[in-house]
């Protein structure tokens, strides 16, 4: 069967939305066919390949020096967030034989920064996603072209927004992806939690007390105050021993202390807020749960090359510059789909 770059474009939209049996239902709804859910998949894949190839194929022309075109209308300032989400796989890997592995996922939003108030908040404008079960090194290419072309050299400011996981700090820094890097507020309130119950108790009280009472430094940047404070639990405790477990308490609250420390430079957040920036990371978080609600589920198993392809058709679907559009609109009638 052959399909017109319509009928393309309709399988394609209801492969990145929904299940391959879901997305053959609704076609035959539509069309009176009988495909089945194998067909929608056979075809889905093949397009997304060709979607896969051209990126590659932007990345080796990125190496050899040529650069998106530059936007017309540069941002004021452009918030690039990274984050990684979950594929079941159909071959299990590594040492505990799991099937589970990540795909990254990165938002790029434009924004109009605030003013400093409550009142006038910065507003989100338009986001564009790119994403990948690529390691960190092929992520990184992606996101860099992806913020090129949204305005990374020409934005007034560039912000790099993320939960300082251990590959998003170096991935930004090695490719050059921002001015000023943020650990999200949200997520490290919620490592102040974590570090309050190791050091008084899971379901103590008092925790959730010590919890609360950190959150005013840490909103209003003394960052240092927090690490003094979590430091002398610390010590009451004692070292972390090398019976330790990854829960036990001791070894919580040794990490979550160096996690302040490490990321004290990136938690200014009167200074964010003054300059009308966001200081949460809600539309990277967003941005997973948009990829996962697509790839991840218990009953969905990926070949790694397949899952990759409906990540390219689910990334040009989401993004919101109207590249869905211009990329059918340029397709001649598809021929063969599989």
């Amino acid at each position: 069967m052959l399909l017109t770059a319509r009928a393309a474009r309709r399988v394609a939209r209801e492969a990145a939305t929904q299940s391959f049996d879901q997305a053959a239902l609704a076609l035959n709804e539509d069309w009176g066919t009988h495909l089945d859910g194998k067909q929608l998949q056979r075809w889905s894949e093949a397009m997304g390949r060709v979607v896969t190839a051209a990126r590659e194929a932007e990345i080796r022309a990125f190496e050899q020096g040529h650069r998106p075109e530059a936007v017309l209308n540069p941002p004021a300032l452009l918030v690039i967030g990274m984050d990684g989400g979950r594929v079941q796989t159909r071959e299990k890997q590594g040492e505990n034989g799991s099937r589970w592995r990540e795909d990254k996922v990165c938002a790029i939003t434009s924004y109009l920064p605030g003013d400093g108030t409550v009142d006038h908040p910065p507003t989100p404008l338009v986001t564009t996603y790119v994403a990948t079960m690529g390691n960190t090194e092929a992520f990184g290419k992606l996101v860099h072209i992806e913020a090129e072309r949204r305005g990374l050299r020409q934005a007034a400011t560039t912000l790099t927004m993320g939960d300082g996981g251990n590959w998003i700090d170096p991935l930004s820094t090695r490719e050059k992806l921002h001015d000023h890097r943020i650990v999200d507020y949200y997520h490290a309130a919620e490592h102040l939690h974590e570090a309050a119950r190791a050091s008084l108790g899971r379901d103590a009280p008092e925790g959730a007390t010590l919890a609360e009472q950190l959150k005013d430094p840490l909103w209003d940047g003394a960052v240092a105050d927090v690490v003094t404070i979590l430091e002398e639990h610390a010590e009451r405790l004692g070292p972390p021993q090398a019976s330790d477990g990854p829960d036990h308490p001791r070894r919580v609250l040794a990490n979550n202390v160096g996690y302040f420390q490490g990321h004290h430079q990136h938690m200014d957040y009167p200074k964010y807020r003054a300059h009308g920036w966001p200081i949460g990371s809600g539309l990277t978080e967003s941005a997973v749960k948009l990829f996962n609600k697509r790839v991840k589920g218990t009953e969905q198993f990926w070949n790694l090359d397949g899952v990759e392809s409906i990540l390219s058709l689910r990334a040009l679907w989401l993004s919101q510059d109207g590249r869905w559009t211009r990329y059918w609109n340029t397709r001649p009638a598809y021929g063969k789909a599989a």
